[in-house]
């Protein structure tokens, strides 16, 4: 009888696609998924260290997977793992560690219970090359780098994943080139830095993209980028490519130049900002997303009311904000004048009140307009609709008599009702 496992992914696109390999690898090697924990051997977490939340998350996610079923083996990879290996390992309701490198092929320590396995990363060199061979969905992910070289002061992530390590073009190619062929109209590019592919061997990612150009997919989108690494070449180039979605998440953190000094961000609040408008002004309606964190240590009223300010008048479509996470090890941990939750909170939630606003002037910019829609969900089976998204990263509602719709490429006039998007087939 096959050993059955659940797996959990929190976190970020890269491990989400590391969540596809843990599947594919436990399967192709006799274990079967199941749904609830009360039927499985093992308890997989795939888990994320980004925030002391999503820390806290883990450990109750792995303390009530043991309360549902006391004989259940609770395994821990991801970068909580990677970087709190000996103190997960002496909790009793934790059976095995895993690290970022070996949950790629994690079949292999699963037999092994009360063990400990995390290579260090930060003396690693070279990409781990895996292949996920998920043939099921319209849109795919494909992990491109890993690592980053960049010592944000509030960031522990270098640690758990360690320094920048970039796939060779050559391979990524033949991998979109297998995943057209399999049907998958759109690739999303993801890693840890995806500003800094290929600089280890003397190129940079408009030297991939130019590659990926040849490919037979035909839309790819990328992950999240440094606006320090979005120049003019970059966006020429883009803009020429029948293939790009304009689709752009900025890691920002902050629109306060005190704070990013603070933080270790090596750019101007007022260049980001032309930089925003530039993309506006070569795209129409291009989807533009950034992350901010609240309350960083020595943040003070005024600080948060530049960083308000800036993103009020911002280009911004969508902003992602959490209070700052005191991190261990990291230069912020030390650092002077910490704010307290209950303002990082408040401050956190008066940007995502912005966002909200943003957002929906967003959308109904997008009201009458005419896009190219990705049909990538089957027709509900009460409604009849459809779901689509486009490649400016809307996601509308289709209501369609035509058969074989899924996973096509629609042209359609979006209309937005009450905050909701619909879209009518041209």
């Amino acid at each position: 009888m096959a050993l059955k496992f659940v797996l959990k992914t929190m976190g970020c696109k890269a491990n989400q696609y590391e969540g596809g390999i843990i599947t594919e690898n436990l399967v192709a090697n006799g274990y079967q998924e199941v749904e609830k924990t009360t039927e499985a051997d093992f308890f997989i977490l795939n888990s994320c260290t980004v925030t002391h939340k999503s820390d806290n998350e883990a450990l109750y996610l792995l303390r009530n997977a043991k309360h549902e079923n006391p004989n259940i083996i609770n395994v821990i990879t991801g970068c909580t793992a990677q970087v709190k290996k000996e103190e997960l390992l002496a909790l009793d309701y934790v059976d095995i560690v895993l690290g970022n490198d070996e949950k790629l092929n994690i079949s292999r320590y699963l037999s092994d219970k009360n063990s400990c396995s995390v290579t260090d990363l930060m003396n690693k060199d070279g990409f781990t090359y895996t292949v996920l061979n998920d043939i099921y969905k319209t849109r795919i992910g494909l992990k491109i780098q890993d690592g980053c070289n960049s010592r944000c002061s509030y960031c522990i992530i270098p640690f758990a994943r360690g320094k920048s390590r970039s796939a060779e073009a050559d391979f990524l190619v033949k991998q979109i080139n297998l995943y057209a062929e399999h049907g998958y109209k759109e690739v999303m590019l993801t890693g840890i830095h995806i500003g800094q592919w290929g600089r280890e061997f003397g190129k940079s990612l408009i030297d991939l993209l130019k590659e990926i150009e040849k490919t037979k997919i035909p839309r790819y989108r990328l992950g999240s980028l440094n606006p320090s690494e979005i120049d003019e070449e970059l966006l020429d180039f883009l803009q020429s490519s029948e293939k790009f979605c304009p689709h752009f998440h900025l890691s920002l953190q902050s629109a306060c130049d005190k704070t990013l000094r603070a933080m270790n961000r090596f750019y101007r609040t007022e260049d980001y900002l032309d930089q925003i408008e530039d993309i506006k002004k070569r795209w129409q309606n291009p989807f533009l997303g950034a992350d901010i964190i609240a309350g960083f240590p020595g943040e003070t009223d005024e600080d948060f009311n530049c960083t308000y300010k800036n993103l009020e008048r911002s280009g911004l479509t969508r902003i992602h904000t959490f209070p700052y996470s005191l991190r261990k090890g990291t230069a912020a941990e030390t650092m002077p004048d910490q704010v307290s939750l209950e303002e990082k909170t408040a401050r956190a939630d008066i940007i995502k009140k912005l966002s909200a606003k943003k957002y929906s002037e967003f959308l109904n910019l997008n009201n009458g307009s005419k896009e190219e829609v990705l049909i990538e969900k089957r027709p509900d089976k009460r409604t009849g609709m459809y779901k689509g998204i486009t490649r400016n990263y809307l996601t509308l509602i289709i209501k369609s008599d035509k058969p074989g719709l899924y996973n096509t490429l629609q042209n359609v006039e979006i209309v937005v009702d009450s905050g909701r998007l619909y879209g009518r087939i041209l």
